[in-house]
């Protein structure tokens, strides 16, 4: 048998910027940041008191109040952009077999707000008070399932848990079944909602945070200076992957081919990197040597860049002890300038993105990069998109434990 190749048709997200897939990305491009101050709990007590919020959301157009009762937020927002993903699709899966179409959605941490508040309520009120649905709504597999009940989708069904490269597994594991011809169709990526009283005091005591309350949009500044963390975002990036002579057989528009995936381990550190970036470097070189081109046909990589001291050096290291000369000739960006960092969803939106790149040759910048860091001397997109023929782009997720996640899309 041929190899089967996989291709990305639809595309869903909900961001802080907002849940239109066009419009968000018009937005990117401009270089228009979602950060801004907290609203959905007090943070008197806190030290950070901002993050990228989807303070509108309410589940529209979707979801309705009943709906999102049974869910924490990180499987409405899961549920929202995957049925926005397969709109854009245009597929219809009551032409489809259903048993060969599935769910394979990532989350880092799952439904966290689910968890405080049953816990709050049973020290409060007594076990006997816990609410029932509580497993089946904090269950990062709540988010695959919920999306296959709602479609109907029998066919493979998983959830990939590797903290902030959550996403990017679970597009490797869609990719890998396509593949090995399990299925024919997949609606993959990630969704996370820490944005809550519990997660942000967690990556607040770590020191992992930025503490710009006076500027939060200026606050995500991947490769500069003066960054002193990352900014806590919540959201989810879901796409719809298909066998291409299947996409090609129902006439679906193709935005990217997925040729290369690349996993590795830094097995070093629980939450720091190598300084060099080796485990970040073999994963991009894997993925590279799967997709079976050069490291000179690489013409942009969506960053990991979550602005945090150490990660954003060790990943600079990484591209250029990879790449040597030709890291020079490279586009680099970090969105998670303007979206902030969406743990386990980030490798969902950042595919999306990298896709948009890809099929429209818009680069999205870094915004914030005003002094770079020693050594950080790529071409960061600094400030202002660029415009490139692009053929092949790279897009990078690392997780806390050390795992790593390169994926190499194509041209179509």
């Amino acid at each position: 048998m041929d190899k089967r190749r996989v291709v990305i048709t639809g595309l869903g997200w909900a961001t802080s910027l907002g849940l239109e897939v066009e419009k968000v990305w018009g937005d990117l491009l401009k270089g228009t940041s979602g950060i801004h101050a907290i609203t959905r709990f007090n943070t008197d007590e806190y030290s950070v008191k901002f993050g990228g919020e989807l303070s509108f959301w309410d589940g529209s157009p979707h979801l309705d109040s009943r709906d999102c009762k049974r869910m924490d937020r990180f499987a409405q927002f899961a549920l929202g952009s995957s049925i926005d993903a397969v709109k854009d699709a245009g597929i219809d899966f009551d032409k489809e077999d259903r048993d060969r179409c599935g769910v394979i959605i990532g989350s880092g941490i799952g439904g966290i707000e689910e968890f405080e508040e049953g816990h709050a309520k049973m020290i409060e009120k007594g076990p006997r008070r816990v609410s029932p649905f509580m497993i089946p709504k904090l269950m990062i597999n709540a988010a695959s399932a919920n999306v296959s009940m709602q479609l109907g989708l029998r066919g493979v069904n998983t959830a990939a848990v590797t903290a902030c490269a959550s996403a990017g597994h679970a597009i490797t594991d869609a990719v890998k079944a396509i593949v090995q011809d399990e299925a024919d169709v997949i609606i993959t990526g990630g969704s996370e909602a820490a944005l809550t009283k519990l997660g942000l005091a967690c990556f607040m005591t770590m020191r992992a945070l930025s503490t710009r309350n006076d500027d939060p949009t200026k606050a995500s500044r991947p490769w500069d200076k003066d960054r002193d963390g990352f900014v806590l975002s919540e959201g989810a990036g879901c796409m719809v992957v298909e066998e291409l002579e299947h996409a090609r057989k129902r006439g679906a528009r193709i935005y990217a081919e997925l040729i290369g995936y690349g996993m590795s381990a830094d097995a070093g550190h629980i939450t720091q990197p190598d300084e060099q970036g080796s485990g970040a470097q073999m994963a991009m070189r894997r993925a590279i040597k799967m997709a079976g081109i050069g490291l000179e046909d690489i013409g942009y990589i969506n960053a990991h860049g979550t602005s945090t001291p150490l990660g954003d050096k060790a990943e600079n290291n990484a591209i250029k002890n990879l790449f040597g000369p030709a890291a020079y000739k490279l586009a680099v960006s970090s969105t998670k300038s303007m979206t902030g960092h969406l743990l386990g969803a980030s490798g969902g939106i950042e595919t999306i993105i990298a896709a948009k790149a890809l099929s429209t040759g818009d680069i999205p910048p870094t915004i914030n990069l005003e002094n770079p860091d020693e050594g950080c001397d790529l071409d960061y997109v600094a400030n202002e998109a660029q415009h490139r023929d692009l053929k092949y782009v790279m897009t990078n997720s690392f997780g806390f434990g050390g795992h790593n996640s390169s994926l190499v899309l194509g041209k179509i």
